[in-house]
């Protein structure tokens, strides 16, 4: 459907000619040089988001984690802008390194902030440390977005969270991130299992509780900074879907975070789609679609008896 479906329907014919009987046809084009790179997007920054999601919610055992809810997208959309504004860069290259950075430095405040007090980083603190810390990077994002015309220009469809900014030499040039990745992930799920069962049990079974944390936090900077870089800062895929993929295939991390990979993707195309129909001629980028559907998802997480009461 996101080859087909969009302003313009096309045929399932005339996509396959693409490859088949090429012609030179506009259908072809579109399908050859924006659907399918379109497409394309939507399963890498997808998928990752998926996987960024449920690695953190393993990592601080908090139902309410996820890229967007604890600073990470937000931090890494500062560090492109800042990249574009003041260094000048205006490539993916160049944009997934300071991506990288902001999604850590944004990760790590949070989580530090969250984590003073009494009772250490409960669920409710860390959700309020990520908003108080996502309004105030996106207060300055905004701020050196419309204090330069060049970088509002460069980053205004991005912001928003847009799956039609990249294209064949974007989508190469990210894959070798998310390989390292995924990698990342596969690596930490054991521990996130084990973590799972409180620090004392985990030390029990073996687990070293700084490295297993160290590789799921450097799997999520790697996930979610290159996912952010290549569609913008996609709101609550990181936080829906893993609960998604909890009430499918249980709460391991082994069949979870997999899980998570395919269906992040599924629901960052559908919402892509959908925005291609419901304004025609014109288009809704799929991160507000996500963002109109995902809102009413968290509130009903927050509102729930055993979050409530934390």
């Amino acid at each position: 459907m996101s080859v087909l479906v969009g302003t313009q329907t096309i045929g399932v014919r005339a996509a396959l000619g693409t490859w088949l009987h090429p012609d030179g046809s506009d259908a072809q084009r579109i399908v050859a040089y924006l659907r399918v790179p379109r497409t394309l997007v939507g399963i890498l920054a997808g998928a990752a988001l998926g996987v960024a999601g449920g690695l953190l919610q393993g990592v601080t055992r908090n139902a309410l984690a996820g890229p967007e809810v604890l600073g990470v997208n937000a931090g890494a959309a500062l560090a492109v802008v800042l990249g574009i504004a003041v260094f000048g860069v205006h490539t993916f290259g160049g944009w997934v390194w300071f991506s990288f950075a902001g999604a850590a430095l944004a990760g790590a405040g949070v989580y530090t902030l969250g984590s003073l007090g009494r009772g250490g980083a409960t669920p409710v603190k860390l959700a309020l440390a990520g908003a108080a810390a996502t309004a105030l990077l996106g207060g300055l994002t905004t701020a050196l977005t419309l204090l330069d015309i060049n970088t509002f220009t460069a980053y205004r469809y991005w912001s928003v969270g847009a799956l039609t900014s990249a294209d064949a030499a974007v989508i190469r040039t990210a894959l070798p991130f998310l390989a390292v990745g995924a990698v990342l992930a596969v690596a930490s799920a054991r521990a996130l299992d084990a973590f799972a069962l409180g620090d004392d049990m985990a030390r029990s079974l073996g687990q070293g509780l700084a490295a297993g944390r160290a590789t799921a936090a450097l799997g999520v900077v790697v996930l979610a900074g290159t996912a952010v870089a290549l569609a913008g800062p996609i709101a609550f895929v990181g936080l829906t879907v893993p609960h998604m993929a909890r009430a499918i295939a249980g709460p391991a991390h082994r069949w979870l975070l997999p899980y998570s990979a395919v269906i992040a993707p599924i629901v960052l195309l559908a919402a892509d789609v959908l925005g291609r129909v419901i304004a025609r001629p014109q288009e809704v980028q799929a991160g507000i679609v996500t963002a109109i559907a995902g809102a009413p998802f968290f509130v009903a997480l927050v509102r729930r008896r055993g979050l409530a009461s934390l």
